[in-house]
């Protein structure tokens, strides 16, 4: 419904949904198929996955932090993202905004595998982390806005759509929280995969915060789809999202007009993606490494190098880091300062790994707290979500 608010003198009128425990979620025979093939091929991704599966994890969480950026225009070389996420919180950067994605999502993730009810207060939590990395003032960040919010246009005046006034946000954020901790145990079970296009359109239209809702909004899929789901790392949805930005907003756009069915066909259909490229992305590092020891191995019986050699032990710090310098590699393998360059060099001239210089620019241009070498693997670069549009 329409409620009027003044802005600034003027009267506009915003827009409040109707709260889920009242809406007519049932779902037409076509939404409920793709829900059903999207549950299945994300089954499909999860069982793709290995024991050791952290790495893994850590690319595919990656990849959905840097798509989900970039569907809102915040985008930074994956290099640069990585080595804000090894800084920590802090730094007005891009790349310290995409690492903070990272680290919203990752602590969502690590609370969907509890027990403990997702809460309004844990969205702000997730708000918080998401703003480390941008210039939002303090008094906006992990806490509901107090102003009156829209999307599109410069004002409410000339908006695409008047969000709710702030007087209406915690009744609506307490339904949305009921919903999504309640849609798989109550009487009228609602399917993981519409649960999660369902609560995604309705966080969307509250926009609860005075920036950063998409990527909250997004934040709470892989909360939804980990908890519902038993998953342990959830596909990487933004990434399909981000390669149709334009039926993405047309769907949310359907859901606000009461076209519930069209919307969850459609993210379903996107959802089925992120399962089948979860899946793609295990085989595809599974190739990589195969790649990396027959190089190694060439090398080896033409250098001699013994089996035990740093080199060889540097291929297990990958993929779970991406970017590598001699001072990592010591650390983690417990070798002398020397002996990590030695590796650090063998696995560049095989072509396992690419050497970056500041003062030669390698890998693109340098950036700003870049050490001076650093080693990274472009293979795996790539999985990681340096081109967001890679189906």
């Amino acid at each position: 419904m329409e409620v009027p608010v003044v802005w600034r003198g003027r009267r506009v009128h915003a827009f409040v949904p109707q709260l889920l425990a009242d809406r007519d979620l049932s779902l037409d025979h076509q939404a409920a198929s793709r829900c059903g093939a999207a549950g299945t091929s994300v089954d499909r991704g999860a069982e793709a996955l290995p024991d050791d599966y952290a790495p893994l994890a850590r690319l595919l969480l990656r990849a959905e932090g840097v798509a989900s950026s970039y569907i809102e225009g915040v985008a930074a070389p994956v290099v640069d993202v990585i080595l804000a996420e090894h800084a920590g919180p802090g730094g007005h950067t891009p790349a310290a905004w995409v690492a903070a994605n990272l680290a919203a999502t990752e602590q969502a993730i690590v609370h969907a595998g509890g027990t403990e009810r997702l809460t309004v207060e844990e969205l702000c939590r997730w708000h918080a982390a998401l703003m480390a990395g941008s210039p939002t003032p303090a008094q906006h960040v992990g806490r509901l806005r107090e102003e009156q919010g829209w999307i599109g246009g410069t004002s409410p005046l000339d908006a695409h759509l008047v969000t709710p006034p702030p007087g209406e946000l915690a009744g609506l954020l307490e339904d949305l929280v009921v919903f999504v901790n309640d849609a798989g145990i109550s009487r009228s079970a609602v399917d993981p995969i519409a649960a999660a296009a369902i609560a995604h359109a309705q966080f969307e239209v509250i926009h609860p915060f005075a920036d950063g809702n998409g990527r909250i909004g997004r934040v709470l899929v892989s909360w939804l789809l980990t908890r519902r789901l038993r998953l342990l790392t959830p596909p990487p949805v933004s990434v399909h999202l981000a390669a149709d930005v334009g039926g993405y907003t047309a769907g949310l756009t359907q859901y606000r007009f009461g076209q519930t069915s069209a919307w969850v066909t459609w993210f379903a259909d996107a959802v089925s993606g992120a399962g089948r490229a979860q899946s793609e992305l295990v085989g595809a590092v599974d190739r990589i490494r195969a790649g990396w020891q027959t190089k190694l191995a060439a090398h080896g019986r033409a250098r001699a190098l013994r089996a035990d050699a740093a080199a060889w032990r540097v291929l297990a710090l990958l993929p779970r880091h991406l970017v590598l310098t001699a001072p990592v590699v010591s650390e983690a393998l417990g070798v002398t300062g020397k002996a990590a360059r030695e590796a650090l060099r063998t696995l560049a001239d095989v072509g396992v790994l690419t050497a970056y210089d500041s003062a030669s620019g390698t890998i693109g241009s340098p950036g700003r707290g870049r050490p001076a070498r650093l080693y990274v693997s472009e293979e795996l670069l790539g999985l990681a979500g340096s081109s967001p549009l890679r189906r």
